[in-house]
């Protein structure tokens, strides 16, 4: 376990180290002066143009400016957006909260949609249901994100009128930020009308995070209904069979817990294509999450924003993806190596 915790530690470590060595570089990547590009401020005289480079540390070595950068990053002084002149650092943490709720919120539909799919599919294999659900997995799996999320938008809010057609939540309700999940932070708010104002944010996240969680919903179905085969043909199966068991006994006392056993890291591994989803589909909602962000950076030339968002999101993801990975292997011994099967 020591050997696959400092392993995983080791290139979680390496990996930061490469992608802010990237980061550093994209103010030298970026078409014209980097320290225009950092600070925004073109025509400077000659005495400010220098007293910014000293600032920057723009006349030092690239070493001595990157372990500047590093420092910059830790202290919490990750720059100013040039649109908003606000603190990167702290618009960064609000958009990423935004993401990731509509990210945990469409994880969890695709849960309350593919995983009782997948077992009726699973238990009815072979079958009219099973193909009909198979065949429903692909048709939702080559659904474009952002074209279900425009076909939704043309159906439940334009000609339907069921749901509004962007934002998180109506004008009207001014939510002090708290926890950075919109629906949680107006059940600790004390505004007025807090029920209306909660029902409002659901009603704009149902369209969102239901165009997410469609493809995934289709992913957890079939990886349900795999696992289901192969446990219910098993041998301990067959042998609860024998000793007379009740169809309906031996899925409730073997095959629900046998089944979800090898799936549930697998469907939480699935976070981070959620969460790259949302990015797509934060930009068709006027979803205030870090992927709209971005996109409006880059529209804005808001080069030190797109720096330190992209950092941010490849930081989110890969710190994400090995710590469940390294969970995973912890937990299961069947997927450690062989090298690591008896530690």
């Amino acid at each position: 376990m020591l050997k696959i915790m400092l392993r995983h530690i080791s290139l979680l470590i390496l990996t930061l180290f490469i992608l802010s060595f990237f980061s550093f570089s994209l103010a030298y990547l970026f078409p014209g002066d980097p320290l225009v590009n950092l600070t925004g401020i073109r025509g400077s005289s000659e005495q400010t143009y220098a007293l910014l480079a000293q600032q920057y540390a723009m006349n030092d070595s690239l070493f001595s400016q990157y372990w500047h950068y590093i420092n910059h990053l830790f202290t919490g002084n990750w720059g100013l957006s040039f649109s908003s002149g606000l603190p990167l650092a702290e618009e960064i943490s609000r958009s990423l909260a935004a993401s990731v709720e509509l990210s945990a919120y469409a994880l969890v539909i695709s849960f309350v949609i593919g995983l009782p799919l997948g077992f009726l599919s699973g238990l009815r294999h072979h079958k009219f249901i099973d193909y009909s659900l198979l065949s429903a997995s692909v048709i939702g799996y080559s659904i474009p994100v952002f074209w279900a999320a425009l076909i939704a938008i043309l159906v439940f809010s334009v000609q339907l009128g069921w749901f509004p057609l962007s934002g998180r939540i109506s004008l009207l309700y001014d939510i002090p930020y708290d926890t950075g999940f919109i629906l949680i932070d107006i059940l600790l708010s004390d505004v007025p009308d807090k029920e209306f104002a909660f029902q409002d944010a659901l009603r704009h996240l149902v369209l969102p995070s239901m165009s997410i969680a469609i493809v995934t919903s289709t992913i957890v179905l079939r990886i349900t209904r795999r696992s289901v085969v192969e446990v219910m043909n098993s041998e301990y199966i067959q042998a609860a069979y024998a000793r007379g068991l009740s169809p309906r006994q031996v899925f409730v006392r073997h095959g629900i817990k046998n089944a979800l056993i090898p799936i549930l890291p697998l469907l939480v591994m699935q976070f981070t294509t959620l969460l790259t989803n949302a990015m797509i589909v934060e930009t068709i909602f006027s979803w205030p999450g870090i992927g709209n962000g971005l996109i409006q950076a880059i529209y804005q030339r808001d080069f030190p924003a797109i720096r330190a968002g992209m950092l941010a999101v490849s930081a989110l993801v890969l710190t994400f993806t090995i710590t469940s990975d390294m969970v995973i292997q912890i937990f299961d011994p069947a997927r450690r190596r062989p090298e690591d099967a008896t530690s």
